[in-house]
């Protein structure tokens, strides 16, 4: 991710531009579909800024590493963690140019609202047999909202995240548009 793409995320945070206090709906949704009663075990948040989503999975007993461009982001993320006396592994890391190894194996990973496709090998390679990936971004339509990625190489085609992860066992797939908001939402596991 270019300089200007982590100072943008840092001058958000510092800003106190935190929509990102509580966990997207899906996650909770998808968890309690396909994850409710599972022995929690070692996840994955990628791109997961100030830690909505890991502190949500660490307070059910996952062991959660972060990993995100901003500094900021990883610092008020473990702020987060520690006030909620839970931990959380949070790492700044350039997915970027970091894309070859994200650790692993995990028995989850997470991404809400990042997309960068040469990572989508890394994902599958990362994942555990038998683990689950919850993912949930734009999609191309977003463009004709005003706000959103304005970059087609941040949205995804129709059914393209499907297409590339065909390899797993597809849980949910859904392209939808609501409150100016056009996203994919897939929950899978590797088989």
């Amino acid at each position: 991710m270019p300089l200007d793409d982590k100072t943008r995320w840092n001058e958000k945070y510092t800003q106190g531009s935190h929509s990102w206090e509580t966990p997207d709906d899906f996650l909770a949704q998808a968890y309690e579909k396909f994850l409710e009663g599972a022995e929690p075990g070692r996840a994955l948040d990628i791109a997961g800024g100030a830690g909505r989503h890991s502190l949500w999975l660490a307070q059910r007993g996952w062991q959660v590493t972060l990993l995100d461009v901003s500094d900021v982001g990883v610092a008020l993320a473990q702020k987060k963690a520690r006030a909620a006396g839970v931990a959380i592994d949070a790492r700044v890391a350039d997915l970027h140019a970091d894309a070859a190894d994200l650790g692993g194996p995990y028995d989850l990973i997470v991404v809400f609202f990042f997309l960068h496709r040469p990572l989508f090998p890394a994902i599958l390679k990362s994942l555990k047999p038998g683990g689950h990936l919850i993912y949930k971004t734009y999609t191309i339509d977003q463009l004709q909202f005003d706000k959103g990625p304005r970059d087609a190489e941040f949205l995804l085609q129709h059914g393209e995240l499907q297409k590339a992860f065909e390899g797993v066992d597809m849980l949910h797939y859904r392209e939808e548009i609501a409150e100016e908001k056009a996203v994919v939402e897939m929950a899978a596991r590797q088989g």
